[in-house]
């Protein structure tokens, strides 16, 4: 009956420890991208009573160990632009003081007074540095550092080389009638060069055009060019883009700047016609802009940190660092949502979001914990079930060991 005794024992003792891990699920239904522990149990090594095999006896249970469940927990929208959910595989890197990397999947990170994007411990969020963007629009990426934008950032200014204007001229109009509008252009410092284009009736379909800026000491072309259109359209008539130069007096330079009247074949754009209306613009574009300062951040499912420019611009600046292993289940828990890897993990595997087996990245969201509820309540019951048995076993064996006793009298 001794035998008996210590089992009931282990028993107790194994699920004492099932509903520490129970527990603990519970505690951690509210953490961020929690995953929940599921408790394992192994029979202890029977005693052997001789004779042929399977004649043995068990010796109780011992509590085996925890084994965590990496499903996907649920996504929740939040108000912080920087906060981030993992959709399917992976972790963000995140690096403390020392240099050292952790893993989490919990995205809850801000930017501290220095610019650097940090979890609420401070660790730095890492990502690959943004070099340039090639003409598809592919990003050109560096070395992984910690994602640091600092507030006064500042995207340059980038010179016009293009521009176009919707105008048109009044077919109506007297030889000799005229029309101007003015564009504002940008020179390599991102000054703001007006530029005016007055227009001069000729003849009956025939005009000329002459460029004229106050920010300029010449231009060219310096004296006025014809212009023809077609008296049965009122379109202009085919030819090539013409462009623009100017000597600045503001110190800096610009580019030969090109009016887009044409398409690739010569043919009018429709940008320059000639109706019987009164002569008007209607709309002007340009592709230069000035300085601007930054004036948000934000994120896409590809984990690139975008910056939000006064001057209109958006610049990639960084693109998020995901990690995947050969196993999660061998990963250290480290605490404060933080994982480490371990020999029985592997080493960590860098790349982007959405390549190979990672998963994608949400914005404004962040993964929830998958704590069951409803399951981890089941769990309790049977657990504190099985701990009444066996304590019961531990009563009853007490009581046959009371009566055996009890025969001496």
């Amino acid at each position: 009956m001794i035998g008996s005794l210590f089992a009931g024992v282990s028993g107790l003792n194994a699920n004492t420890t099932a509903m520490t891990v129970i527990g603990d699920n519970i505690a951690n239904v509210n953490t961020t991208a929690f995953k929940t522990n599921r408790s394992s149990f192994a029979n202890v090594l029977s005693q052997s009573l001789g004779g042929s095999g399977g004649n043995d006896v068990g010796r109780g249970v011992e509590f085996w160990g925890t084994t965590p469940i990496w499903s996907q927990g649920s996504l929740e929208n939040t108000s912080s632009e920087m906060d981030m959910a993992i959709n399917g595989r992976g972790f963000f890197v995140v690096n403390d003081a020392s240099g050292t990397s952790y893993y989490t999947r919990a995205g809850e990170f801000t930017f501290d007074e220095d610019g650097a994007l940090v979890n609420p411990d401070g660790m730095t969020v890492q990502g690959y540095q943004v070099l340039s963007t090639n003409a598809n629009n592919t990003l050109n990426l560096g070395s992984i550092q910690d994602i640091r934008i600092p507030t006064e950032s500042t995207s340059p200014p980038s010179a016009s080389t293009e521009f176009s204007v919707d105008v048109n001229l009044d077919s109506s109009a007297a030889v000799g009638g005229t029309y101007s509008t003015t564009i504002t252009l940008y020179d390599s410092l991102g000054n703001d060069i007006a530029v005016s284009l007055d227009f001069v009736k000729t003849a009956a379909n025939a005009w000329t055009w002459q460029a004229s800026s106050p920010s300029a000491s010449a231009v060219v072309p310096a004296g006025p060019t014809a212009i023809t259109f077609d008296p049965a359209t009122g379109a202009l008539v085919a030819g090539a883009d013409p462009s623009i130069q100017l000597t600045l007096t503001t110190g800096a330079t610009m580019p030969a700047v090109t009016w887009d009247l044409y398409d690739a074949v010569g043919a009018t754009n429709g940008d320059l016609t000639q109706y019987a209306s009164a002569s008007t613009t209607t709309f002007q574009t340009q592709d230069g802009y000035p300085a601007g300062s930054l004036r948000g951040v934000s994120v896409n499912d590809q984990g690139v940190v975008t910056g939000s420019y006064s001057n209109g611009q958006l610049v990639p600046l960084f693109q998020v660092t995901l990690a995947d292993f050969p196993s999660y289940y061998g990963l250290q828990k480290m605490g404060k949502n933080l994982y480490a890897a371990s020999l029985e993990s592997g080493p960590a595997m860098l790349a982007v979001a959405d390549s190979g087996r990672l998963g994608s990245i949400s914005s404004s969201a962040i993964e929830m914990s998958n704590v069951d509820l409803a399951q981890e309540f089941v769990k309790m019951i049977t657990t504190q079930r099985a701990f009444q048995a066996n304590s019961r076993v531990i009563t009853t064996s007490d009581e046959i060991l009371q009566e055996l006793i009890n025969i001496k009298r």
